[in-house]
């Protein structure tokens, strides 16, 4: 699926299933809300702390795509194309980043 059927499939879904959209100050704290819930995993499965029995059920995909849903609510609702802004992005990191990556010692294998 392209970002901008994504954006479309979520618009739809929000008006014909949500109602409405929340706020965008609603949808920000939501937000955080969902990255800190991918962080509590990666914590867990990636990182140094342990599960708890509440983790048994969590699933990393879900939660990440709980991201994705209310970033694109939050690019919908402030009207910004999501294609449009990671290809601006990622040529602005082109150029900044052209030689810093391959530049920097601890990366190298």
């Amino acid at each position: 699926m392209e970002i901008k059927a994504a954006q479309h499939l979520v618009d739809n879904w929000i008006k014909t299933m949500g109602i409405r959209y929340f706020n965008e100050l609603t949808n920000t704290a939501i937000l955080m809300e969902e990255v800190g819930e991918v962080a509590r995993i990666m914590a867990r499965q990636y990182g140094e702390q342990s599960y708890k029995k509440s983790d048994t059920e969590v699933n990393l995909a879900d939660e990440m795509a709980d991201v994705l849903f209310v970033l694109i609510c939050l690019a919908n609702q402030t009207g910004i194309d999501l294609t449009e802004a990671l290809e601006k992005n990622l040529e602005k990191k082109s150029i900044r980043d052209a030689d810093r990556h391959r530049n920097n010692e601890k990366l190298k294998p």
